[in-house]
């Protein structure tokens, strides 16, 4: 005799799999309304739980995005440092980075416009975002001066990559609304990355 089925209940999911559903729905309500606008009801009810259980794994607004961020920019630092080859030239690993920038940012739009924009908006917050600029930072300028032939005394490398990454970030945020193809933004960047950097300019 086939013994009947026992009621249908909700599976319950692993802890770990539900704070990382928990961060995507924060990410995309952070990202639609902003941080100041956003309410732990709206992101538990985009994670389809109650907001107690919400406050359960996060103690608040706070906590939660901090979480978010930490969760991003781990991402954000590990696309664009994994991908280095011994065997590419100094231009050639410029674009490497620049493209796994600009790639990340164009399939996780709204992690970008958390990390970027609303991060930024956030005092508290700000000091995180802009250690990891001072790393992108860091990482340009050392490939710029590897690349270059016979530098000028007076080059700048740091200057130039700050100029660089505030360049890059501001093509970033056109390809995370949508407007900019990869490929040409990368094309784009690195060119003008390089141009003038091939060797000691020449006396008048």
């Amino acid at each position: 005799m086939v013994k009947p089925k026992a009621a249908t209940r909700g599976k319950r999911l692993p802890r770990a799999v539900r704070e990382q559903q928990m961060l995507d729905s924060a990410i995309k309500v952070f990202s639609l309304n902003g941080f100041h606008q956003t309410s732990m009801d709206a992101i538990a009810k985009e994670a389809a739980i109650s907001k107690p259980m919400l406050y359960l794994y996060y103690g608040s607004k706070d906590e939660l995005f901090a979480a978010c961020l930490h969760r991003e920019s781990g991402r954000f630092l590990e696309a664009i440092t994994k991908g280095g080859d011994p065997s590419l030239t100094p231009r050639e690993t410029l674009e490497v980075t620049l493209r796994a920038v600009l790639e990340f940012v164009d399939e996780h739009r709204d992690a970008w416009r958390v990390l970027i924009r609303e991060a930024l908006s956030v005092s508290e917050f700000a000091q995180e975002i802009n250690q990891n600029r001072e790393i992108l930072v860091g990482l340009t300028a050392d490939l710029l001066r590897a690349g270059t032939k016979d530098p000028d005394p007076d080059q700048d490398f740091d200057l130039m990559a700050v100029a660089l990454v505030g360049a890059g970030e501001a093509v970033a945020n056109r390809v995370a609304e949508g407007g900019l193809d990869v490929g040409i933004a990368t094309d784009v960047i690195t060119g003008l990355a390089w141009r003038g950097l091939s060797g000691r300019k020449k006396d008048a």
